[in-house]
């Protein structure tokens, strides 16, 4: 039998590592802005087109590479940070592993131009699918110009699964978030198809926040600080009347690095659990600074995860400096030390004389005579509201079975119906439901009793009434009385505009207003006295957070989040006319039983389960 195993070919095993390092454009965007953020520079420039498909450009003013430096930085494991295996131990850098140059040149045709300030000439290497196709003198500014041309075009495979371009440029501009936030003292560029996105002037770490997420964090945020001999902690925290109904703007950085770390994220939760409803999302931007023997980073190929020493510590230390930091600020409840240290207490005088307390009891009280009695007439005297004598208010605890079900005069024959013995007549359904604690309605149906979620009967009828208006471009709007003015990120601004037509036939009469920003001339009927920031807010993360693509399923998620979002806002205290109509509608539907989300709306209790309980 012959030899099954061999070494793979560096073609391939460039394209199996670029499998794990680099999973889409955002991942390129990644390593280079890195890259160029080790090199020194104070100046970097993004540009992409067709969200990174067609081409990822990174400029920067850095320290450049040699001809040589240049030639080998596409070799697999060819670092500048990594001496020795202890050396692992000590990372400050961002870059590290040797590997993400090489496994963008194995997918991707790449041209790089570098060139170091004390050079005449750059260099200029060409490399396509990990060969290197030309190499030569070029003039070119000091430092380093990368372009990564045709993401993924060797692998057709991989090429297909990637999502839209509003999706992949999301996903860019989330990496490029990442990198300008945890360095804010150097200028950020960032192009999409030739058009300025953000021009981030250096600066501090405020300022970079502001110019990110746009000028009305200014005053949401409240600086955390605590210094110690285990971890610096330091950054800022959204006020909790500023938190958002989705998962908005959470970063944590670790020595430079975002890092994403679900206990600590706990940590923040649990400090804002009093300040904010539980259906709320605090904001944070946490930096922390840390030996790096005490942390492991290579422990994921993106080195996004990383694992503390002492986890325990870390929280409990990122714990007491948000509380802090909100007691620093007034934001939670305090005790006010400053004022007086004890109660005070009235004056007395020696020469005025002592009054022993007095209590003053009625001996004619009576609390069983009516109003017509003969008892005492004081203050202390009962006297019923009605004229109705105190016998007739106990006479209803007391009647017989005959009693009760006998049809009072001037009562609707509903009453009787009601009081009526388990029949197997049909009944009128809608003439029997009355609500139980704002949460459910209970009618009686031939086999017992029908209970009906309301929140969740409304999010159907409201979801195939949203999707109807989608599928036929009829969308009934409500012409606000004064033009309304609202501002998004960049990110946020680019899924408005995607979506805009869709909106539009939900009811939404929006424009675009240029510097992200939008006029809203018109609202969805039925949206009265609601934020539509929020509402927006929470359709834009919504369609964040949808994995597939299809015309179809981005009609029926934009659908359910409208319907989940008005159903949650209705308030529940119905006339009984109104539940009636609720059925009527909820019944009207294509599927009465179950919410969008698939959960149960309607319920029946069986007459047998009824008596299995007496």
């Amino acid at each position: 039998m012959p030899d099954i195993i061999h070494l793979l070919p560096d073609s391939v095993a460039n394209q199996i590592a670029a499998g794990e390092v680099i999973q889409r454009p955002a991942s390129a965007v990644k390593e280079l802005l890195e890259n160029a953020v080790d090199a020194g520079a104070d100046d970097i420039k993004l540009v992409v087109k067709n969200a990174g498909k067609t081409l990822i450009q990174v400029i920067d003013n850095g320290c450049g590479m040699s001809e040589t430096d240049a030639r080998m930085s596409f070799e697999r494991h060819a670092t500048s940070k990594i001496q020795q295996a202890n050396d692992l131990f000590a990372i400050q850098t961002l870059g590290f592993r040797g590997e993400a140059l090489a496994s963008i040149a194995a997918i991707a045709q790449v041209e790089l131009k570098t060139k170091r300030v004390e050079d005449e000439t750059g260099t200029c290497i060409q490399v396509e699918a990990s060969k290197v196709t030309s190499q030569e003198m070029c003039a070119c500014a000091s430092g380093t110009s990368f372009s990564v041309k045709n993401l993924f075009y060797n692998i057709p495979a991989r090429r297909k699964f990637l999502k839209s371009d509003t999706t992949e440029l999301r996903h860019v501009m989330d990496e490029f978030h990442r990198v300008a936030l945890v360095q804010p003292g150097i200028r950020f560029s960032f192009y999409n198809e030739s058009r300025p996105v953000y021009d981030l002037p250096a600066g501090n770490l405020k300022q970079r926040i502001v110019a990110l997420f746009g000028s009305n964090f200014n005053n949401r945020l409240v600086p955390v600080a605590l210094e110690s001999d285990v971890v610096n902690i330091s950054g800022f925290i959204g006020k909790p009347e500023f938190a958002r109904k989705t998962r908005g703007e959470q970063f944590f950085f670790t020595n430079g690095r975002y890092i994403r770390h679900p206990y600590l994220n706990h940590a923040l939760d649990a400090a804002f659990k009093e300040l904010i409803p539980n259906d709320a999302f605090p904001t944070y931007f946490i930096y922390f600074k840390i030996d790096p023997k005490e942390i492991d980073i290579n422990i994921h190929p993106t080195k996004t995860e990383v694992n503390f020493q002492n986890n325990q510590v870390v929280y409990a230390m990122l714990s007491s400096a948000v509380r802090q930091a909100l007691g620093k600020f007034n934001i939670t409840p305090s005790l006010d030390f400053e004022a007086g240290q004890s109660p005070e207490f009235p004056a007395f005088s020696k020469d005025k004389p002592a009054i022993q307390p007095q209590i003053k009891v009625d001996p004619d009280y009576n609390p069983f005579k009516s109003q017509g009695g003969t008892g005492s007439s004081g203050s202390g005297t009962f006297k019923p509201q009605s004229g109705r004598s105190v016998q007739r208010e106990w006479e209803p605890l007391f009647q017989t079975e005959a009693l009760r079900n006998q049809q009072p005069p001037g009562q609707p024959e509903v009453q009787q119906n009601i009081s009526a013995k388990n029949t197997d007549e049909p009944i009128e359904r809608s003439n029997l439901a009355f609500t139980l604690n704002q949460n459910y309605i209970v009618t009686r149906v031939k086999s017992g009793l029908m209970l009906i979620h309301m929140q969740r009967a409304m999010e159907r009828i409201l979801f195939e009434e949203f999707l109807s208006s989608l599928r036929s471009g009829k969308g009934m709007s409500q012409q606000t009385l004064f033009p309304v003015t609202l501002q998004f990120t960049a990110q946020e601004a680019a899924i408005l505009k995607e979506i805009q037509n869709n909106l539009r036939h939900l009811g939404f009469d929006m424009e675009e207003f240029g510097d992200n920003s939008f006029i809203l001339n018109g609202t969805p009927t039925g949206l009265n006295n609601t934020d539509m920031k929020d509402v927006l807010d929470n359709i834009i993360e919504n369609y964040k957070q949808e994995s597939a693509g299809t015309t179809t399923l981005k009609t029926v998620n934009l659908a359910k989040t409208m319907a989940v979002n008005m159903a949650g806002r209705h308030k529940w205290n119905l006339e009984p006319e109104e539940v009636n109509a609720l059925i009527d509608r909820l019944f009207a539907t294509e599927a009465p039983e179950s919410s969008p989300d698939g959960k149960a709306v309607v319920r029946i209790i069986n007459l047998s389960e009824i008596e299995d309980k007496f």
